[in-house]
């Protein structure tokens, strides 16, 4: 699981690391959330196929998933990309999908977010369609540590992994819950390391010091970017996580 990818840089960092990695790793699967492809708000058609084209198998999102609109229309189709599945009814796209026998749940937190309907009983109405032993990935998109943490009790033993996402920062909770579920509050980002969460620095601490709405572009300038990710080791015959160890790496950028 790769951690929020980050406007232009963490797209250059997935396309050169991923295919090596997954040659490194073994790695048999991939998921990415990509809910900051596009300048650091929301995705694009274009800015997705990046991310598949270097080995991605779905792409999860999160609150900015409706920030470019020409993504809505795509959700509707056949194509591997999430939006939490606690939104409405109504909502464009899906929350869940199941593909290469990994079952993929896209939930939001409700903590200092938008307050849409409750991500623990829609996990809960998800899971009526999954078997007891399937692979079951949750990606819990969501500010509040407490929220996260919670969400991975809740689900311990029912899913094989529920990962953090949202913060862009990485920690190191990382572990195997009591029944088996694979744990981490947040993997991280993909973004401009000299930068806040992927973001121009100088943007970010005026907007701190004037208390005033500002424009936040993504770090464009930073030569090294952050890869943050989690690796995550299954057995397949239980569908419950072995080991859940992390994967952090460095891209340095040409022509910055």
């Amino acid at each position: 699981m790769i951690g929020d990818v980050m406007g232009k840089p963490g797209r250059q960092a997935v396309a050169a690391l991923l295919p090596a990695l997954k040659d490194e790793l073994a790695i048999d699967f991939v998921i990415a959330n990509g809910e900051n492809l596009a300048a650091g708000r929301g995705m694009t058609e274009k800015t997705a196929q990046v991310l598949f084209e270097a080995g991605a198998d779905v792409i999860t999102s999160g609150n900015h998933i409706w920030d470019q609109r020409e993504i809505i229309p795509v959700l509707e189709q056949e194509v591997a990309i999430l939006r939490p599945a606690n939104y409405p009814a109504g909502a464009p796209g899906r929350g869940l999908l199941r593909q290469g026998g990994v079952t993929v749940l896209n939930l939001q937190g409700r903590t200092f977010m938008a307050a849409i309907d409750c991500p623990f009983q829609a996990a809960d109405a998800e899971l009526e369609s999954v078997g007891e032993n399937d692979i079951v990935f949750v990606d819990m998109h969501a500010e509040a540590t407490s929220e996260k943490v919670a969400m991975g009790r809740y689900l311990d033993g029912r899913v094989t992994a529920v990962v953090g996402t949202h913060t862009h920062v990485p920690t190191a909770d990382a572990q195997i819950l009591p029944e088996g579920t694979a744990f981490v509050t947040d993997v991280g980002m993909v973004g401009a390391k000299d930068s806040i969460i992927g973001v121009e620095v100088d943007a970010v601490i005026g907007r701190f010091l004037t208390g005033m709405p500002a424009r936040l572009p993504v770090a464009e300038k930073s030569k090294i970017v952050q890869f943050n990710a989690v690796l995550i080791d299954i057995d397949e015959s239980t569908g419950r996580a072995l080991s859940i160890t992390r994967v952090d790496r460095e891209f340095e950028r040409d022509g910055v």
